[in-house]
């Protein structure tokens, strides 16, 4: 089976829509599935107004359509909905060929935060660009109802995982020494994030930042008492979250969160908004405070069991989440072709 998966997100970002379809294409290729990633790196590409790390496609659609075509694929996903995104739709609707999507980013919330852009006016451009495959995937049940009334149709779950072989406590490194507790962010340095609900709170020990952003340079003049160690990745960003004590995630906009898991698989306890996303994630489980007040929510998940988040995360295993996503390709596009059992298993 050859599947093509195209995105529009890929290195050098570092985020958890690139990490996701990494995982997925490696994990695919293990059981025997042929993965062509159709990515901006195969073109010439221009910043991203107001995210100069997010690189766009140059390149006409007809181009990208020959580069599709060139991989022969027997089954087409798209994951993003830019350049070459809208690009590989356009080819599948004339040529016939189905193909599925995937929502992974609230873009309108995300332009409402920049420009006057109702949020409703993108929705109606989302809903256009993903009812057109034959399945949507999304990460959530809350996110599938939501999208559901806006109006989106085939939806699909597909959820998410973490490796935790490289994310796992690392008691030698937290010396008795160090200052405590210590509160870890982890992810983009921009607005969308809502970081200054976190850098505003008044807690002990001290606040860590990893990652980097359109805000990295304002919250560094504004927070001089913050420690942003910038964008880590590997060994180094598995070190940093085993050092810190408790992971706390302001967003409000984020689909699933990816972080999530990893901080977890380290043996780190979650403080978080009640809010879609680390609702999902975590629920009622016991390994995170979710509440209103961020604070208390932060100070109440210092006492939580380190062993019983690791033991959480370790139920969500990248195989399983890329078994998930083949078995939704294959049922959606309805191929006639050999899959592992767990595949069609695990399609809803």
């Amino acid at each position: 089976m050859r599947l093509l998966i195209a995105t529009d997100a890929w290195r050098p970002q570092v985020n958890g829509v690139v990490r996701t379809l990494e995982r997925v294409g490696e994990e695919l290729t293990a059981v025997g599935v042929e993965v062509s990633m159709l990515t901006p790196g195969g073109f010439r590409t221009m910043a991203m107004p107001t995210y100069p790390e997010i690189r766009l496609a140059l390149a006409l659609p007809g181009k990208i359509a020959a580069r599709a075509a060139a991989m022969r694929p027997d089954a087409v996903h798209i994951a993003t909905e830019g350049p070459i995104g809208y690009a590989i739709r356009r080819w599948c609707l004339a040529t016939g060929r189905p193909f599925t999507t995937s929502f992974h980013t609230r873009f309108p919330e995300y332009l409402a935060a920049r420009m006057p852009i109702p949020p409703r006016v993108s929705y109606a451009v989302l809903r256009r660009f993903h009812n057109a495959g034959r399945g949507c995937m999304v990460a959530t049940r809350t996110l599938e109802t939501e999208l559901s009334e806006r109006g989106f149709e085939h939806l699909m779950r597909w959820s998410r995982g973490v490796d935790a072989e490289l994310f796992r406590p690392r008691p030698g490194l937290r010396s008795a020494d160090d200052l405590r507790p210590v509160f870890l962010f982890v992810g983009r340095v921009a607005v969308e994030k809502n970081i200054r609900a976190f850098l505003d709170l008044d807690l002990p020990g001290i606040k860590r930042v990893v990652g980097d952003g359109p805000a990295l340079a304002e919250m560094r003049k504004a927070y001089p008492d913050v420690d942003f160690a910038g964008t880590l990745t590997g060994e180094p960003l598995a070190e940093a979250y085993a050092r810190a004590d408790v992971f706390v995630f302001p967003s409000r906009t984020d689909t699933y969160g990816i972080v999530l898991l990893e901080a977890l698989a380290s043996g780190l306890p979650v403080a978080a908004f009640p809010v879609p996303g680390p609702a999902d994630v975590i629920g009622d489980s016991g390994v995170g405070v979710l509440d209103e007040d961020l604070g208390r929510a932060a100070r109440e998940a210092l006492s939580i069991s380190r062993d019983g988040c690791r033991q959480f995360a370790l139920g969500h295993g990248w195989r399983a989440c890329a078994l998930q996503f083949l078995g939704n390709v294959v049922s959606a596009q309805g191929l006639d072709c050999q899959v592992p059992a767990l595949a069609a298993a695990a399609a809803p």
